[in-house]
């Protein structure tokens, strides 16, 4: 049935992907200016909507790039209610920053975390300090003509019609995928196919002939309680609570392992009030299990925390999560090409 009325709204999503068509021609035929910097700058985005693994894909980089150069991440801060530039500390608030960037400074406390709507204002206020920018879910924001983008595809993408808006969950047209550098597929089965790589390599090679297609998956950490101690789950009956756009390769994952699951869904970034606190801790109490407690993500957490006092009678968990190339070879190959670009454009001290 849903399928049925997405396919209705078809007539829409053409206006709006000749909308988007017809800005990507403007940029591209330099109608409309889009800025270059001398400091180098990696966006990282995608073209659907959330769940492609950005976060981890960011850290991942962030983390290998960081041994060689001084970074700092610039982030839009989707969810935030403030507006204009902001430096994220450890102890900023979800609600002024965004949860994803005050997971990396917590997740990289060493590393400048920085959100800006505008991200060519955001790198004028970090590149005096800098080496090296990373950008996380900047690919539509075409004001801004990075040195590399690194552009990434949910698998699961690949098994759906790929629409844009309203009809489907793609902000963006696939033919935009010829702009990227690297595409990685991210949320891949750990034993993917060789048929399944052909297929979806075929469909991506119709618009980039030559950008390398990298293949991989969410790797799961243990869980970590409000104190930094690592959790056990196995066998524990879990109250998952998530406020992510995709949560079936998560809860799959919890499964395997949990004696029960009882999950309590929010939309994505949802902000969470003493309401949904109350909610999630009636349901905790609500299990007959003396092995129990609540799991969440690591994205999620941060906009836990503030209500972190009210779950004094609840154990309060989260799971980290990192990204993992399914060949070690393409991840090598992958690293390589980043250290090789970075290095001819980063102004050495």
């Amino acid at each position: 049935m849903w399928l049925f009325l997405r396919y209705l709204l078809l007539p829409f999503s053409l206006i709006y992907g000749l909308v988007v068509w017809l800005r990507n021609r403007l940029y591209d035929f330099q109608l409309l200016p889009a800025r270059s910097f001398q400091i180098p700058t990696i966006v990282i985005g995608n073209l659907a909507v959330g769940g492609t693994g950005k976060s981890p894909m960011t850290e991942f980089v962030v983390s290998y790039l960081s041994k060689q150069y001084t970074i700092a991440i610039l982030s839009r801060g989707y969810g935030r209610k403030t507006k204009g530039f902001r430096t994220v500390q450890i102890d900023s608030l979800a609600t002024d920053v965004g949860d994803e960037p005050l997971q990396f400074k917590n997740k990289l406390p060493n590393i400048t975390v920085a959100v800006c709507e505008d991200r060519c204002t955001g790198i004028e206020k970090l590149q005096g300090d800098h080496q090296l920018i990373i950008l996380d879910d900047a690919y539509q924001h075409r004001k801004l003509s990075p040195l590399f983008n690194i552009l990434l595809f949910d698998f699961r993408s690949f098994s759906q019609p790929m629409f844009v808006f309203p009809a489907g969950n793609f902000r963006d047209l696939l033919m935009e995928s010829k702009r990227a550098q690297i595409i990685v597929i991210t949320k891949c089965p750990a034993n993917i196919s060789s048929e399944d790589k052909i297929r979806i390599e075929k469909k991506l090679r119709r618009y980039n002939r030559e950008a390398p297609i990298t293949f991989s998956h969410i790797t799961y950490f243990e869980p970590v309680n409000t104190n930094g101690k690592q959790i056990d789950i196995q066998n524990k009956d879990i109250v998952l609570v998530t406020g992510i756009a995709k949560t079936q390769p998560l809860i799959d994952h919890i499964t395997q392992k949990a004696k029960s699951v009882t999950h309590i869904s929010f939309g994505d970034h949802h902000t969470f009030d003493e309401a949904d606190i109350d909610r999630i801790i009636k349901t905790f109490h609500s299990l007959n299990s003396d092995n129990k407690i609540v799991l969440t993500t690591e994205k999620d957490y941060q906009r836990l925390k503030p209500y972190k006092a009210l779950f004094d009678t609840v154990e309060l968990v989260y799971l980290p999560i990192g990204i993992k190339f399914n060949d070690s070879r393409q991840s090598t190959h992958f690293c390589h090409i980043l250290s090789d670009t970075v290095a001819s454009s980063v102004n050495q001290p």
